[in-house]
């Protein structure tokens, strides 16, 4: 029961874990084969794991998702989307009252400990979310840069062209094409995300509004 009770979470680690670890090898492959066809030496899985290489590819794709994140929780705050279930309703714009929250005195017997608190606790508590989102994606954009760095470099030498330092990296094509062909991509799904959902079901879905529910409503209307 505990299980099933956690299955969302755990079949996405597990796909997450498959995903990452197909990744790994099939990123081991074509190094190996690009190393060959150069007349450079192969390495190993652990030995490719922990190399620049593959650490920039794995942190741009993170840094991309928790902007995503951070960004969709940030604006639906403020933004509203009539008809989307990914939405407020208008009207019901802003960070709402400490009684529509249960915050402080309005807490519940079962609220977390930090809701009941009042004070700092409650106010760092009442934005944990977009806090840790935030620091995760600063954190994946800062390792991408570093990891960039690293194999912008190794090619310029290949290349016999000077290297760059660190903040030379930060405003190159390289970086920034890096980045931005993956934020477009995220900014373009949760935008479709959004939209279709408006006018699109998905039966059994908390992410959709029932069958019947007609277009202009909300998740929240429908019910």
């Amino acid at each position: 029961m505990r299980l099933r009770e956690h299955g969302l979470s755990i079949a996405f680690a597990a796909l997450f874990l498959a995903a990452l670890i197909g990744q790994s090898v099939a990123g081991l492959f074509q190094f190996n084969q690009d190393q060959l066809s150069h007349g450079g030496s192969t390495e190993s899985w652990l030995a490719f794991v922990t190399s620049s290489d593959f650490v920039v590819d794995v942190a741009e794709n993170w840094q991309s998702e928790y902007l995503q994140f951070f960004l969709l929780i940030l604006a639906t705050i403020w933004l509203v989307q009539k008809g989307s279930p990914e939405s407020k309703k208008p009207g019901d714009e802003g960070l709402g009252t400490d009684e529509e929250q249960l915050v402080g005195r309005h807490a519940r017997p079962d609220s977390p400990s930090w809701a009941k608190a009042g004070g700092w606790r409650s106010a760092l508590y009442s934005n944990s979310l977009l806090i840790v989102m935030g620091a995760i994606f600063l954190l994946s954009w800062l390792l991408q840069s570093l990891a960039g760095q690293v194999v912008y470099n190794a090619e310029q030498v290949e290349h016999h062209e000077a290297m760059v330092s660190w903040v030379q990296y930060l405003v190159s094509a390289d970086f920034w094409n890096r980045t931005l062909q993956n934020w477009q991509s995220e900014f373009l799904a949760v935008g479709s995300m959004v939209a279709f959902s408006i006018y699109l079901r998905q039966r059994g879905s908390s992410e959709s509004k029932p069958v019947g529910a007609p277009h202009h409503t909300s998740a929240v209307d429908a019910e």
